[in-house]
């Protein structure tokens, strides 16, 4: 697994999925919510326009400026380690990453994609344990959580 998930998602020249374990993922099988979340296009900001009582609608100019508003990007990650112990090592340290970044931004590089977001954490969902977490055993350990991010000028 290790070879097929090693550079898809690379935050602040970071492969996640080498150091932390971490990779994206979706909530049901055949999802496509991350990739509808990165490719998703902003809003534009309100433009603004003059409400003349004496007047019908609104007045608005006549070469209107289009420019992106923020938008916030949630996207599905899965985290593997091999036991316990290094599952809430793992956990601990990639939202620890995500939530500093570098002077707080993350450059979120999809390279299959060709494209990198520029954003900075917002907030992270409960964990969804997908192995057993408290037992340690033989088996891996997984869990999936969304996490949510602002994009402030998007590239779309």
């Amino acid at each position: 697994m290790g070879n097929i998930l090693s550079g898809l998602v690379l935050v602040n020249n970071t492969d996640i999925w080498i150091k932390y374990g971490a990779y994206l993922t979706e909530k049901k099988k055949g999802g496509r919510d991350n990739m509808k979340a990165i490719l998703r296009a902003s809003k534009v900001k309100e433009h603004i326009a003059v409400n003349i009582r004496e007047e019908n609608g609104r007045k608005y100019p006549t070469a209107l400026t289009v420019v992106n508003d923020e938008r916030e990007v949630s996207l599905y990650f899965a985290l593997v380690a091999d036991n316990t112990a290094d599952w809430w090592r793992k956990y601990r340290e990639f939202i620890q990453f995500l939530k500093q970044g570098s002077n707080g931004w993350l450059d979120v590089k999809f390279p299959t994609l060709g494209i990198t977001l520029r954003m900075f954490y917002l907030d992270c969902s409960d964990v969804e344990p997908l192995s057993d977490l408290w037992n340690e055993g033989k088996t891996k350990k997984a869990s999936r959580f969304k996490v949510k991010f602002k994009e402030p000028n998007p590239i779309l």
